[in-house]
């Protein structure tokens, strides 16, 4: 017998009501969205359209009348092209203009004289024309008449277009772009190094029983704590012209691409070593059981088991590696000497030549490695599998006296290394007069008899570094929250996650040189935070976005998404939610960002270098401006200011988590 089949009358597909707290959360979203495209977005679109304007005197935009002797007749009208056809003047070079460039007029006269009784009429051929005189700006086509001695003091503006005829100058200049292939082979290089010392690091740390892990852990992670410029300061003092140790260089200079990889060497390796050790530290005893079983030597075991396991963490590990020494400005600007590299090139022109077109350019190309860098990354990411599953045996390493003491020779001579340079900049900055007079003296430390804005600048360090660490702690937890617990609003979440991770792939210098072009535009509404304070924490959150963003989303998906909707069943505002169940649950990690950003903070050059006032110095910045003028002791002192004020951060950071946590997490122990 046939059953009927009973269907549904056509209609409107139900739609999932939103609550009020939707409303909120995906308000709150969107809040901290236009946050990050003022921040990041809207600067970014502002130096990729500097990069493509360009600037040319258009002689025939304008048009001139001269007076006869008595001031009353008036020749015919020509353009000042063909007053230049007539004189040449102004030679072609010339024309050819930056967005600050001016030109005068007066060479068109060949016997042009500030006293003589002539006038002039000066105008524009259309309105987008301009000129000054004086500090005055005039624009459009009426007719503008002046006496000589005034019309010495105009001056013509150039005209704007766009077009890719910077990257052409640049490309066609040789020790421009050669600044693009030392970028890259200083990255190839400290890459591979970093990887195998790191590689080595991690696997003594992890499939050893070698003493004093805990030790090295904590000496490997101290250049976090220095600006990058420290190391240079420290390879001055052990090989520079004055070092203890020049003759061990056998007749090289430290100053170039040997120093720029030694000290590179030096701050990328604990990210290096964090990423590695982590993806080492996930091992299945069952393959190690397996390789033994079919008899397998423990160099093919390494080769087929250990390096397959964790290549995931190695490649992520260079792209960082690879990544921060090409972006990366307070080191190769300290030892680099006239080895040019692409991040020192953009503070070049823009504080040197005040050529900032050619500044845009240079943040471009220098935004290629590191986004290409950043993308390449997590395309491999998301081809990662899982390593362990519910079956998996933890492995665990077994006693080997030879082989834990062979670790331990290497573990030492790395944490030498990190505690040298560390040691030669305490030295260099507690002495009279390196090499020569060793006496101790704090003379050092009198950061006011020398140029870089004194002991000010290390208080304005942590004033920022603070306000970097509170602001920036409160945007990224709520902005991971509401993206991560929201429900619908797909696009909304999409975009708001691709604003999150943008500013990984964008090095501090670049984000500085857009800060300039967006902020100091008089019409922009935010130009008030110009040379402010505010501007070093929007800048500083911004560039260290990215890190604690993921941070806080990884806390956040280790909560059971049943929290909501239980919630929400028992008529309980999602606030009410946040503050008394995910903030506790998560605090580990809110901790974590705080700490992260506030060193960060405290330590960071290329983001701020262009943004900071006679107000606002800052210590790692005085850094840079002490050894610039060849104050080499009081810069180390200042790094090792910045250096102490940050371990003794980490120490309250301890305390104060072992106090919270020992009263909101008690629940973990049960």
């Amino acid at each position: 017998m046939a059953t009927a089949t009973l269907t549904m009358p056509a209609g409107r597909a139900l739609r999932p009501q939103v609550s009020s707290d939707d409303i909120i959360k995906r308000g709150l979203m969107i809040v901290i969205s236009l946050y990050l495209l003022v921040a990041l977005a809207a600067p970014l679109y502002v130096l990729l359209s500097k990069s493509v304007t360009t600037y040319h005197f258009d002689l025939d935009a304008f048009e001139i009348q001269r007076s006869d002797e008595t001031g009353a007749n008036f020749g015919p009208a020509k353009t000042a092209a063909a007053l230049n056809a007539d004189t040449h003047a102004i030679t072609p070079e010339q024309l050819d203009a930056g967005s600050g460039d001016r030109l005068s007029v007066t060479g068109l006269f060949p016997d042009f004289s500030f006293r003589s009784p002539v006038k002039y009429r000066i105008r524009g051929m259309d309105s987008a024309a301009s000129f000054l005189v004086g500090s005055e700006l005039h624009r459009g086509t009426d007719w503008l008449e002046l006496d000589s001695n005034t019309f010495r003091r105009v001056s013509l503006r150039p005209s704007t277009a766009t077009g890719l005829d910077n990257f052409v100058s640049y490309f066609s200049t040789p020790s421009l772009t050669q600044a693009i292939y030392n970028s890259v082979l200083m990255g190839v290089i400290t890459t591979v190094l970093v990887i195998a010392i790191a590689f080595g690091l991690a696997y003594a740390l992890n499939r050893s029983q070698m003493r004093l892990k805990g030790f090295f852990r904590l000496v490997t992670t101290i250049p976090i704590l220095v600006p990058s410029l420290l190391p240079g300061i420290a390879l001055v003092y052990l090989f520079g012209n004055q070092g203890l140790l020049k003759e061990a260089m056998m007749g090289y200079s430290i100053y170039g691409p040997i120093g720029i990889v030694v000290g590179s060497v030096f701050f990328t390796l604990p990210h290096a070593l964090l990423i590695v050790s982590t993806a080492l530290a996930i091992a299945d005893a069952r393959h190690y059981e397996a390789a033994a079983s079919l008899r397998a030597s423990k160099w093919r075991t390494f080769w087929t088991v250990t390096v397959p396991g964790a290549r995931y963490g190695i490649i992520s590990a260079a792209f960082v590696v690879f990544t921060m020494v090409v972006t990366d400005f307070g080191l190769p600007k300290v030892i680099g000497g006239q080895y040019n590299m692409l991040a020192v090139d953009i503070y070049k022109q823009v504080i040197g030549q005040q050529n900032f077109e050619m500044g845009a350019v240079v943040s471009v190309i220098l935004l290629v490695p590191a986004a290409a860098a950043f993308f390449v990354d997590r395309l491999i990411q998301k081809k990662q599998v899982a390593l362990l599953s519910a079956r998996s045996v933890p492995y665990q390493p077994k006693p080997n006296a030879r082989f834990d003491w062979m670790c331990f020779a290497y573990c030492a001579a790395v944490a030498l290394f990190v505690l040298t340079l560390i040691g030669v900049c305490q030295l260099a900055a507690t002495v009279k007069f390196w090499p020569y007079d060793l006496t101790p003296t704090l003379k050092n430390f009198r950061f006011d008899l020398v140029d870089g804005g004194g002991w000010g600048a290390y208080a304005n360090s942590i004033k920022m570094a603070l306000l970097t660490a509170i602001f920036g702690t409160v945007i990224v937890f709520v902005g991971a929250y509401m993206v991560e617990k929201s429900e619908g609003f797909p696009l909304g979440r999409t975009l708001f996650q691709f604003l999150a991770m943008l500013p990984m792939a964008v090095p501090g210098m670049v984000l500085g040189l857009a800060y300039i072009f967006f902020f100091n535009n008089p019409s922009n509404p935010f130009n008030a935070i110009y040379g402010t304070m505010a501007i070093l924490v929007v800048s500083t959150v911004t560039h260290f976005y990215t890190v604690s963003h993921l941070t806080a989303l990884t806390a956040l998906k280790q909560m059971d998404r049943e929290f909501e909707p239980v919630a929400a069943s028992l008529k309980q505002p999602f606030y009410k939610l946040f503050f008394r169940v995910t903030v506790p649950v998560s605090l580990p990690a809110i901790l974590d960002i705080s700490i992260y950003l506030f060193v960060n903070a405290m330590t960071t050059v290329s983001a701020v270098v262009f943004l900071y006032s006679t107000h606002t110095q800052l210590a790692s910045v005085a850094v840079l401006n002490m050894d610039d003028a060849g104050d080499v002791a009081p810069a180390a002192a200042m790094g090792m200011m910045i250096f102490y004020t940050n371990v003794v951060a980490r120490l309250v950071h301890a305390g104060i988590s072992r106090t919270l946590l020992t009263r909101t997490q008690a629940w973990r122990r049960r």
